[in-house]
């Protein structure tokens, strides 16, 4: 036990030899300045909080930035805080920011209040979208000449929702723009690494062919030198789920990855693996679009006899043993002979 040097009190709860209620007498526990800009981006509407820029609720916003510039003595130790704010005017809101505080044990109540001013302004990211920056080119092509339509419209989205994702973890990366040129697609990304991750994502998924270029298009403000890359990304002729010819069988084309493919062979109905390097020896037989489909009369064990919709006739098809057979199956014409493609 001791005593407040200036009540002369005994306590055990003592603050520079003051009881609490001494020290707390005519004291401000906490404060805030007279006015706090939270700044708002007017292109995408986030708002700048401790430096970062974040997707929130503009009243919850509001409140926050008045907590964020609160000071508090260094005798006191935080334990809950509120706020509540009144609207002046469309721009200007007064906060008062009420707090339970813990000194030497005992607890102690404080409030204070700020203006918080809401100020409009463009955060660096869509600075750089509005000025067309960028780092990196993804070109899309085909073997073809031209790219097909819904192929490009494939790629175009799986493009889209791949930087949607990374932009989860990173805001400063976006598509610039997308331009359709002759024989594909060109996509300008924000960042070189944002382009190497699209090229490779795209080439794993469609064991695409990648080349990249790079070129020099300036100095940065510490001497070092400032690249564009371009990344080509030539599409294969063969997709999931076309019928393909290798080693003078016929597949379906199952899946592909950045490694090689899976393909199920339609006379053995086996699955194998094919090395990537191996892969632009497919030939195409039918496209999956171009397949033709019929409708299951019946099925035995590996057989089912299907009515052929164009010519009304009946056929004999082989099946994998004990597969499960829907009522409208695909179908490929080798020398006369239908196939059934799993």
């Amino acid at each position: 036990m001791t005593f407040c040097v200036k009540c002369g009190i005994e306590t055990d709860n003592v603050v520079k030899g003051l009881c609490t209620d001494c020290f707390l007498n005519g004291r401000k526990i906490v404060t805030l300045p007279h006015h706090v800009d939270l700044f708002i981006c007017t292109g995408c509407g986030e708002v700048n909080l401790k430096e970062r820029w974040v997707q929130k609720d503009l009243d919850v916003a509001i409140e926050d930035a008045a907590i964020d510039e609160l000071m508090i003595i260094k005798e006191a130790s935080l334990v809950d805080v509120g706020a509540a704010k009144i609207q002046q005017d469309p721009s200007n809101f007064v906060v008062t920011v009420e707090v339970g505080l813990d000194i030497s044990g005992v607890r102690a109540e404080d409030s204070a209040s700020t203006t918080v001013r809401l100020k409009n302004t463009v955060c660096k990211r869509c600075s750089r979208q509005l000025g067309n920056y960028y780092e990196s080119i993804v070109q899309i092509r085909s073997g073809a000449k031209e790219l097909p339509s819904d192929l490009g419209k494939e790629a175009l989205s799986r493009v889209e929702n791949f930087v949607d994702n990374q932009a989860k973890n990173n805001r400063h990366i976006f598509i610039t723009k997308t331009e359709t040129v002759q024989g594909g697609l060109d996509i300008y990304l924000s960042s070189i690494s944002l382009g190497k991750a699209v090229s490779k994502d795209l080439s794993d998924t469609y064991c695409a062919e990648t080349k990249e270029s790079a070129k020099l298009v300036g100095m940065t403000d510490d001497g070092q030198e400032m690249y564009r890359i371009t990344y080509l990304v030539r599409l294969p002729d063969f997709h999931v789920g076309d019928v393909v010819i290798f080693d003078g069988r016929y597949y379906k084309l199952q899946r592909v990855s950045g490694n090689g493919g899976k393909i199920i062979d339609l006379m053995s109905f086996l699955e194998r693996s094919v090395k990537r390097s191996d892969m632009p020896l497919f030939k195409i037989h039918e496209r999956a679009e171009n397949l033709r489909t019929a409708n299951v009369i019946s099925r035995s064990a590996n057989e089912i006899q299907i009515l052929d919709p164009s010519s009304y006739l009946t056929f004999d098809v082989r099946v994998p043993v004990d597969s499960e057979i829907e009522d409208i199956v695909k179908l490929t014409e080798i020398d006369d002979v239908l196939y059934f493609v799993p």
